[in-house]
């Protein structure tokens, strides 16, 4: 499947311009230090940014005029006039913005993986998967993390099939003493819409994210960072990857073992990922062009939305919402599917087709940019899913039509 290069549009739109309607002008209020401040009328979270003092806002009406950069714009003020241009220019020098100041570097001394394969189950989900359990040994040492990654294709399949990775909250090593803290050690489900994914003649793949890098503030010693560190350091440095960046290493990596999977088509990779996770998705894929679309849901901040948005041709991406979130702030992240649509045209590619702000559960998937509002909260819906397989067959071959819904 031949596709144009990849589009890393607005993601380092932070390092230019910051999104106002997440913002606002600070009042007098607890003490400086203090991050939670309840909630507004309609519930909403308040929190304020130690750095600046800004509180969160949600009320349209607040935000002031303001001019995003454009992003067919170099940052010396030359404007990119050619898909050669935004490929070879352009788009490396957002990455080199973003890696820079947000999401930190991989190091140079990053493990390397060895994947075996411990488990085969050829007549899972009923006689209709063929799973594998597949380990990623990180490092050299024997007692180093292990990235446990399931892998289903349909059991009939006669040649290699596309693949969706998922990135899931949970996994890690096993803690005593109790139930499990945070979001480690959940499982890791599969999608709602499992048993149509394999109609249609593709796999999926599953890991927590915790294999990768635990989810803990005081975890860096841990996980694939902590095989970094030098003797007596305890965390990064400055420049260096945090959780994000390691998660969206580990997607990678992943996909190097796809790649070498008998049964995946490795040149149809798609990636899904949520909150959190959908920032790690839209990072991964703008950093590695194995993943040919990306299922982002509500990643908010630093992720989908204005301050950070992304998008990227060759990786189409589909931006879920719900309404009872509007914490990931909703209109900012739709703005920042728009706001990637002049590159997109650029190349010849599709855009989001329209600038109007859409009701909720009215799907945009008529281009190489998707968008959905759900009703309803800070979730990924089996609707969702539904729609993202759709959206998806227009890249990947299906041996179904759309289920019916």
């Amino acid at each position: 499947m031949t596709r144009p290069s990849t589009l890393f549009v607005t993601l380092a739109l932070a390092m230019l311009a910051t999104q106002p309607s997440m913002l606002q002008t600070p009042t007098p209020a607890p003490p400086a230090n203090q991050i939670n401040l309840g909630s507004d009328a309609n519930g909403n979270p308040l929190r304020r940014a130690l750095k600046t003092g800004h509180v969160s806002n949600y009320d349209e009406s607040k935000v002031p005029p303001y001019t995003l950069p454009e992003p067919l714009v170099m940052a010396s003020g030359a404007r990119v006039t050619s898909a050669n241009m935004w490929k070879r220019q352009r788009r490396p020098e957002l990455l080199r913005l973003y890696e820079a100041h947000i999401y930190g570097r991989v190091p140079a001394n990053a493990p390397k993986i060895r994947w075996e394969v411990a488990e085969t189950d050829p007549h899972a989900r009923d006689g209709a998967a063929l799973l594998k359990r597949v380990i990623g040994h990180v490092g050299s040492t024997p007692d180093g993390p292990q990235i446990r990654v399931s892998v289903y294709t349909p059991a009939q399949a006669t040649k290699k099939v596309p693949i969706i990775l998922l990135l899931n909250f949970g996994g890690g090593p096993a803690r005593a003493g109790g139930p499990p803290a945070g979001r480690g050690n959940a499982a890791t489900g599969e999608p709602p819409n499992a048993a149509d994914i394999l109609a249609r003649g593709w796999g999926y793949a599953i890991v927590g994210y915790n294999d990768i890098q635990p989810d803990r503030a005081d975890a860096w010693t841990e996980g694939v960072i902590g095989q970094t560190l030098k003797p007596g350091q305890t965390k990064p440095a400055p420049d260096e990857w945090g959780t994000i960046s390691a998660w969206a290493w580990g997607a990678s990596r992943i996909a190097d073992y796809l790649q070498s999977d008998r049964n995946v088509d490795g040149s149809r990779i798609a990636l899904f990922g949520f909150s959190r996770l959908g920032k790690t998705a839209l990072w991964a894929a703008a950093q590695d062009e194995r993943f040919t679309a990306v299922f982002s849901g509500c990643a908010g901040e630093m992720g989908s939305a204005l301050a950070g948005a992304t998008g990227e041709h060759g990786r189409e991406p589909l931006v879920l919402r719900g309404t009872g979130n509007q914490w990931s702030d909703p209109k900012g992240e739709f703005l920042g599917q728009v706001a990637a649509g002049p590159v997109y045209r650029l190349l010849g590619a599709r855009d989001l087709g329209t600038t109007s702000y859409p009701a909720p559960d009215t799907p945009l998937i008529t281009g190489e940019l998707g968008f959905n509002l759900h009703t309803g909260p800070h979730t990924a819906t089996p609707g969702e899913w539904a729609t993202f397989a759709d959206f998806l067959s227009r890249y990947f071959p299906s041996a179904k039509p759309p289920v019916a819904r």
